[in-house]
């Protein structure tokens, strides 16, 4: 594993629950991982107590700095972590790095070395793979690359995300990054999808691969973390930052077959600008 390279966990109110770690190290990753608490977490103590590479910051000192979306006064949302990120791998000398939820199960590959579509479970050489990864994203000027979900797959095969290899112009809860491209998450809900479609409305690449695939806890199932915020909000809010920030190729649809909920919708033709280089134009 490069040694300018690092996984942060941004984690809130789940010191016993922080599952990534051992998903981890269970799919072969030897090389550092850093927790990211805020001081304002009444279980920072436990964390301490529970881990030694933790990286603690102050919400106040970096209020103001990026775009929340609102003018509430509730810290609780990931947007802070995420954006602090950038700060602390700067100060560890770390160039690149990935950023995680806390809260996942499993590491997949999705399409064999034929290209045909699997489920197979990442066992032993996760190392391996994040140095790929990293070597590709230096040779490209993508400001982010992000693992796809395995909800993204429904159907299968025969599904969207199933048929081939393919990227998608989003980046969702995985984020490989470099501290010499920074950018700024927004809005205090919905911050990774406000912040992929601002990026592509102003012509910024960024990217999700779905060769790979990262396996999570089920959404508004677990204490801690944004739980509590989605539960006394709802999907309805979450949803409307992304319109606010993108009314031009974002709406508000139902989604789902039986249990229908309310959720953002991407015009993906809208939202991305069609922009060549000039050195591959004709």
């Amino acid at each position: 594993m490069k040694n300018d390279f690092v996984v942060f966990i941004p984690t809130y109110r789940r010191p016993f629950k922080v599952n990534t770690i051992q998903t981890l190290r269970g799919a072969g990753y030897t090389g550092e991982i850093v927790l990211v608490c805020s001081e304002d977490d009444d279980t920072l103590e436990e964390y301490k107590k529970l881990f030694d590479n933790i990286e603690v910051f102050d919400k106040d000192n970096y209020r103001g700095t990026f775009d929340m979306g609102d003018n509430f006064k509730e810290k609780g949302t990931v947007l802070f972590a995420r954006n602090v990120i950038f700060d602390i791998a700067k100060r560890l000398n770390k160039k690149y790095f990935l950023v995680l939820d806390d809260d996942y199960s499993c590491f997949n590959f999705r399409f064999n070395d034929k290209y045909v579509y699997v489920t197979k479970k990442i066992k032993k050489n996760l190392d391996g793979i994040f140095d790929l990864i990293v070597d590709y994203y230096k040779t490209i000027p993508a400001l982010s690359i992000a693992l796809a979900q395995t909800g993204e797959y429904i159907g299968g095969k025969k599904g969207g995300l199933g048929t081939e290899i393919a990227i998608k112009r989003k980046i969702m809860n995985s984020f490989f990054c470099s501290v010499d491209r920074p950018f700024k998450y927004m809005g205090r809900m919905n911050d990774d999808v406000n912040t992929y479609v601002r990026l592509g409305n102003t012509g910024e690449l960024v990217f999700q691969t779905n060769q790979l695939c990262i396996q999570q806890g089920l959404t508004q199932q677990t204490e801690g973390g944004l739980t509590e915020m989605y539960i006394d909000n709802g999907t309805y809010v979450k949803s409307f930052y992304t319109v606010m920030y993108a009314p031009s190729c974002t709406k508000i649809n139902l989604m789902g077959n039986k249990n229908k909920r309310l959720h953002h919708v991407i015009s993906w033709n809208n939202a991305c600008a069609k922009i060549l280089r000039e050195d591959v134009k004709k």
